[in-house]
């Protein structure tokens, strides 16, 4: 039997689909709930097509829970991205109006055409890290305003005294010192204690969740913490976000999905190239933290960072060409551990299977759709020379040859 598309637009407490086959031609549409009677009726809908790849828009967003799912129930599933979607519902009607059964649609081609989406996989540990890395900002974002709190409170229990980053112990011995006597102040005085209590609770559960965090990490045979400035929290994040490196074709086409590759603005004779706005800014985000971390430390980041300022470039731009470097450093080292991990799996079934026999391809079969990304996601400048290389060893000096002289 062909092979069909089912094409999925998912929401919250909906999924519309749509099967076409490699044709586009449509076999079928519907509309689901996304609770167990949807879910189990749109399955039932789906096994007239026995042959069937999934491409759900937005995998690691809106259609991730479907998308997991599916994927624990053995589908096939691919990730069709949001703007190859709305690129495609433009040039078919010529406007961008949408509706859920356009979006399906539109979604359902993009699978067909594409030959280069994500083909996801079921891994249990990924997402315990990238459930565990959004817990933590959830919590860091809740000290903050926690402290932000507290320091209103010693603000108007001790007048000139309250200090600007401010630590729960410190805190906690400010706030030892006071007694006031009226109903105002010592209302008040609880609402601080009260407040300083809820502190040390986050401070110590975003301790335990970083310690998890990189326990986790080091499981997974990374090596990306040994980069300086790239600790458990960034190194958990870059890993729950990037996902499966292969995807990438080259670190250019990385550092565009980053944010950390310029845009071209040139225009006539002026050559120029500008910001990039785009990418995963939760990456971008990471990266910026390893290059601050860089440039307060004694580091390769930091001599790059001055040579760059004395070239005569500013500092957000000295900053943007370090961010770059970077970007290209985790790309090596990501690829790095997916290829010690591929060679340790090839030796583990080699070990596993005496025989000689040839294993399972890496890819599946009935889908057939390498995990790259699209050719025009390719940045600007063009391909540059590899950095942060180690430096090499300086030679020995040959040994000079006596010379002759005329007789």
């Amino acid at each position: 039997m062909e092979q069909v598309i089912i094409g999925v637009d998912p929401h919250k407490l909906s999924a519309t689909i749509e099967v076409v086959d490699h044709h586009e031609k449509l076999l079928g549409s519907g509309r689901f709930t996304t609770d167990q009677a949807g879910y189990t009726a749109m399955r039932a809908y789906a096994k007239s097509w026995p042959e069937r790849i999934w491409a759900v828009e937005g995998a690691n967003g809106a259609g991730r829970p479907l998308a997991q799912r599916l994927l624990e129930a053995g589908e096939h599933v691919v990730d069709v991205p949001a703007k190859l979607a709305a690129r495609v519902r433009l040039f078919d009607t010529g406007h961008n109006r949408k509706t859920d059964a356009l979006d399906a649609h539109s979604i359902a081609i993009v699978a067909v055409r594409t030959r280069t989406l994500r083909v996801l996989t079921v891994d249990g540990e990924l997402e315990a890290l990238r459930m565990l890395t959004d817990r933590r900002e959830a919590l860091t974002r809740r000290q903050v305003q926690t402290v932000n709190r507290v320091q209103a409170l010693l603000a108007e229990l001790l007048p000139g005294q309250a200090k600007k980053d401010i630590t729960a112990l410190q805190a906690k011995a400010m706030l030892a010192g006071v007694r006031p006597r009226d109903i105002a102040g010592k209302t008040r005085r609880r609402i601080a204690a009260e407040e300083l209590a809820e502190l040390i609770a986050v401070d110590t559960k975003i301790k335990k969740a970083t310690a998890e965090l990189k326990s986790l990490v080091l499981a997974r045979g990374s090596r990306l913490m040994d980069l300086h400035g790239v600790g458990p929290v960034v190194a958990a994040r870059i890993l729950a976000d990037v996902g499966d490196v292969r995807r990438f074709a080259d670190r250019n086409r990385f550092a565009s999905w980053t944010g950390t590759a310029p845009l071209d603005a040139s225009s006539g004779e002026q050559n120029r190239h500008r910001l990039s706005r785009a990418g995963n800014r939760r990456m971008n985000h990471m990266i910026h933290i390893a290059a601050v971390t860089q440039i307060r430390l004694d580091t390769e980041g930091r001599a790059y960072y001055r040579r760059k300022r004395t070239d005569g470039k500013k500092p957000m731009e000295a900053m943007r060409c370090l961010k770059r470097r970077i970007s290209d450093a985790v790309y090596r080292q990501l690829v790095a551990d997916a290829q010690r991990a591929a060679l340790s799996s090839a030796q583990e079934a080699a070990e596993a299977d005496p025989g000689g026999h040839c294993g399972a391809t890496q890819e599946s079969s009935a889908v057939d759709l390498p995990p790259h990304i699209d050719t025009s996601d390719q940045p600007l400048p063009g391909p540059a020379n590899p950095t942060l290389q180690p430096s090499p060893r300086p030679r020995k000096p040959a040994a000079k040859q006596p010379v002759k002289r005329a007789g």
